[in-house]
């Protein structure tokens, strides 16, 4: 399907902000890449138009029935000048799986990653080129049919959104400090944990409320059973370093098969660490900072690569993470992984996507 490309009559309006005032999701582009989906004629009509808002009925059925779905990835401008995607491909094919959750249709991977290539390249002048900066990607699926009634809709729209980015934490990359919650759970086996899709996220905003007002980051969730084995902490996944033991939990259906996640996991088991994805509850989490058997805790995301983890809240307490500061293997792993975007490593696993 040929992208119509339709320029903005603006380009140079928006101001550019310093590298050093990003922070995250704020700022967004000139353009944005769109297609619409009508169940009698699939996927048409792929533009790319000036960055606008967008036109929805009252009954659009996402505004009714939550039949969303998106992604997150950033472009990079490498060390040679270049510009370069972090594993494109895992993203499109979580998004289609979140699609087929959600009953809506898939996107053509190759049409998927024209879509970007073209938006990134015509918004390449908007790449921060600041250490830890990048252009943050946004592919987004809405149900925009005008009904009521809980059915799939027949019609869909698919748009991208670009923006520059720093870090996603305001603290940078420092250790956090996270809150468990067990009266509020994310996700239910059977449920929708897997999926990107947006009402796994508003459901965690009270929790996130509450955590923030104690001094916490982010929420570690627990299972919505037993409320004892950790699954995914905040947007990310976890990770813990037990001993000698690299340990996050598994994809059992509840948590977000993180890319990120994968690629910490190839890298530790390509180093020859001893690497396990199994259930880990909460009581031995608490015993290792208590024993010292706990050396690391680290979560893992596109949007903070690595965030290490200083304290946890829990029941009253306050546990201390190792001696409170970033780890060792924490910094190693960022340090390696934000190398291979940037461009300033090889790339042995075929991770860095070149597109310019």
């Amino acid at each position: 399907m040929e992208i119509k490309v339709i320029k903005s009559t603006k380009i140079g309006q928006k101001p550019h902000p310093q590298d050093s005032e990003l922070g995250f999701g704020r700022y967004f582009t000139d353009h944005m890449f769109l297609m619409d989906y009508a169940r009698e004629k699939g996927w048409h009509n792929a533009r790319i138009e000036a960055y606008q808002l967008l036109k929805l009925d009252p009954a659009a059925m996402v505004l009714h029935y939550a039949q969303e779905v998106f992604e997150g990835l950033k472009a990079y401008h490498l060390e040679d000048g270049g510009i370069a995607l972090f594993r494109p491909e895992k993203n499109i094919d979580r998004m289609n799986a979140s699609a087929r959750r959600m009953v809506m249709p898939e996107v053509d991977a190759d049409l998927f990653f024209q879509a970007m290539k073209k938006l990134v390249l015509l918004e390449r002048e908007w790449i921060p080129k600041s250490a830890g900066t990048s252009l943050y990607i946004r592919p987004t699926m809405i149900a925009n049919e005008p009904a009521l009634g809980v059915k799939p809709s027949e019609q869909y729209l698919f748009y991208i959104i670009t923006g520059p980015v720093g870090a996603y934490y305001p603290e940078g990359f420092k250790p956090t400090r996270i809150y468990v919650s067990d009266e509020f759970v994310r996700a239910a086996r059977g449920g929708t944990g897997a999926a990107k899709t947006a009402g796994n996220y508003g459901g965690t905003l009270l929790a996130a409320k509450q955590a923030a007002e104690g001094g916490y980051t982010q929420v570690l969730w627990l299972d919505s059973i037993e409320r004892k084995y950790v699954e995914e902490v905040g947007t990310s996944n976890i990770f813990f370093l037990m001993e000698d033991e690299l340990v996050t939990p598994p994809l059992t259906g509840t948590i977000l098969p993180g890319i990120t996640r994968d690629s910490v996991l190839q890298l530790a088991r390509h180093w020859g660490l001893n690497v396990s994805e199994r259930l880990i509850s909460i009581q031995e989490v608490v015993e290792g900072c208590e024993t010292g058997d706990l050396k690391e805790m680290f979560a893992t995301g596109t949007a903070a690569v690595i965030s290490p983890v200083g304290e946890v809240g829990y029941q009253g307490q306050v546990l201390q993470i190792g001696d409170g500061r970033t780890g060792e293997l924490s910094q190693t792993l960022y340090d390696e992984i934000t190398a291979i975007q940037y461009g300033r490593k090889e790339d042995p696993f075929g991770w860095r996507v070149r597109i310019a």
